[in-house]
């Protein structure tokens, strides 16, 4: 797995600086950015599993403004896993067992998060296999009650459906906590790889925000807030 497979960063709403702390980490975990903390908060562990076999792509573009609007609603520290570069180790990956280090990096960095999203672009009316191998990788029981969002897009409106019907089924497997509110952008949506349609932007802010409470209480350790009424 080359170094790009997993980009791990913190981010908040300042500029990226490098981190000046010597980087001990194993490769798979190098690419490090990091920013001056947020006095008086915690991050939010935000990993993206990214199941697109393209980069740039439309996939991640929406990722990016899915995190545009997380960081104007809490500080987060952010990974990114593209499971089409980690490799033979990967690929060639039958059970857990013996799975390369970096892979198991990868594996772990899904499970341990505060805050999953899963974003994949439509393909024959499903995800890519790749995004399902990895989550063939990952442990039964790692994901349960950890918030998910769903995030997909396709050629036209119609693999929609890919979201309810697909995506989140395998993550009702795994008794993850998915957002209600997924994540879908066609590709008259972009722009090459911008996402511009106010629509979908108002569905990222709806999704979000049905679960800001509990994302705060992930980053901060403090109960979340109860509904009203």
């Amino acid at each position: 797995m080359t170094t790009q497979a997993i980009d791990a960063r913190t981010e908040t709403r300042t500029d990226l600086r490098p981190d000046a702390r010597p980087d001990t980490r194993p490769d798979a975990l190098k690419d490090t950015r990091t920013d001056e903390p947020v006095e008086g908060s915690a991050a939010l562990r935000v990993v993206v599993v990214n199941g697109s076999p393209s980069r740039p792509s439309k996939t991640m573009g929406l990722v990016d403004a899915i995190l545009g609007t997380l960081r104007g609603m809490l500080p987060v520290e952010v990974s990114r896993i593209d499971v089409y570069r980690l490799g033979p180790g990967f690929t060639g990956a039958v059970e857990r067992d013996g799975v390369p280090p970096d892979v198991e990096a990868a594996l772990r960095l899904a499970e341990d998060a505060d805050f999953l999203i899963a974003a994949v672009p439509v393909y024959r009316g499903s995800y890519p296999g790749m995004f399902k191998h990895f989550f063939d990788l990952v442990d039964q029981y790692a994901l349960a009650g950890k918030p998910v969002l769903l995030a997909a897009t396709g050629g036209g409106d119609h693999h929609a459906l890919v979201l309810e019907h697909a995506l989140r089924p395998l993550f009702a497997f795994f008794q993850a906590l998915t957002v209600p509110v997924a994540v879908f952008a066609s590709g008259g949506d972009f722009d090459g790889t911008t996402l511009l349609t106010p629509r979908v932007y108002g569905r990222i802010e709806t999704g979000l925000a049905d679960v800001a409470d509990l994302l705060r209480s992930r980053a901060t350790g403090a109960p979340a807030a109860a509904p009203p009424g």
